[in-house]
């Protein structure tokens, strides 16, 4: 861990383990504005013309990996991060903290461990409500990927009707009468786009650099990951999924927007009530593979990409 200047900011945080790298700012944010393998890419997307600024009241938004609480609303999901945040080391880990948001009395907290031996990293989300009342969120941990990849995230098992069994005279399972996967589609979604893909097993959206209208599309994911590929890296985030809670917009644990520049990963956490003084965490664990080459099929996928997620799940 070492303290470097990084995209114009002079107080960025550096952390490796020879393997993999992140950076985090630290005169804005909680940020992570890179991610990748020691002297590659960044699998994250930077906004070069605003890289180094800081201060301001408009919302910027930089690049790298944030959080917010969803849902989502103009103008309170939008505070600016554009000051410097409190940080502390404590062995492997660093403590990104922002001071409280003057509009909503939330405070924000981004926890970063790097495992020491493998590419894998723990990312903790808080929020604080430092407030005098009651506050009704669902943390929202969004990564923006550079250009040029797709997101992969997998579909619930297969199961055929109940009343129409794939084995003659097999009994059906009266379960599968009711859906298994919500899909949340916004105003401006249009499933006709060429950047969705449908499998059987899997779906896919990809980012297709100068593509004139976004996208964005949720999905409640029981599986509990999410995946970016680019140029033979994949980068994979896992999160729990707890079967009885409510989540934001309509059930979505991970969520995916795309636009001409790059594409957010999100995922997000269940609805809370957070009592003032009370905090709300969230989990993601990180992962990152090289040499990840595949085709846009079931198998294909199975093969190449599942056979490197099983084992972490």
């Amino acid at each position: 861990m070492e303290t470097i200047a990084y995209g114009g900011w002079q107080n960025c945080v550096r952390l490796s383990n020879g393997k993999i790298e992140l950076i985090a700012t630290t005169d804005v944010g909680p940020r992570i504005i890179r991610f990748g393998f020691v002297g590659g890419e960044n699998l994250f997307h930077e906004d070069k013309t605003q890289l180094g600024k800081t201060g301001g009241d408009e919302w910027m938004a930089f690049g790298g990996h944030r959080l917010w609480h969803a849902p989502e609303s103009m103008p309170r999901t939008y505070f600016p991060d554009n000051f410097p945040v409190k940080t502390q080391v404590v062995g492997d880990t660093l403590q990104l903290v922002q001071d409280v948001e003057t509009t909503t009395g939330l405070q924000k907290e981004i926890i970063i461990t790097l495992d020491p031996d493998s590419n894998h990293v723990e990312v903790i989300h808080r929020i604080t409500n430092t407030g005098l009342w009651d506050v009704e969120l669902a943390p929202w941990a969004l990564s923006v990927m550079a250009g040029g990849g797709q997101a992969i995230f997998p579909m619930e098992g297969y199961a055929p009707h109940p009343d129409v069994p794939d084995v003659p005279g097999k009994p059906g399972d009266p379960r599968y009468y009711l859906p298994v996967r919500t899909m949340m589609l916004w105003s401006y979604t249009k499933l006709c786009d060429p950047r969705y893909q449908f499998l059987e097993k899997y779906t896919i959206i990809k980012q297709q650099p100068g593509a004139p209208k976004p996208q964005k599309i949720g999905l409640s994911n029981s599986i509990g990951w999410g995946a970016y590929a680019r140029g033979g890296d994949l980068f994979v985030k896992t999160v729990s999924f707890e079967e009885d809670s409510l989540y934001p917009d309509n059930g979505c644990n991970f969520e995916v927007f795309t636009n001409a520049d790059m594409l957010e990963l999100e995922s997000l956490g269940p609805i809370d009530i957070i009592e003032p003084g009370e905090t709300v965490e969230h989990q993601e664990d990180w992962f990152l593979f090289d040499g990840v080459n595949f085709e846009n099929t079931d198998a294909s996928i199975d093969k190449n990409v599942l056979t490197k997620i099983k084992p972490i799940l």
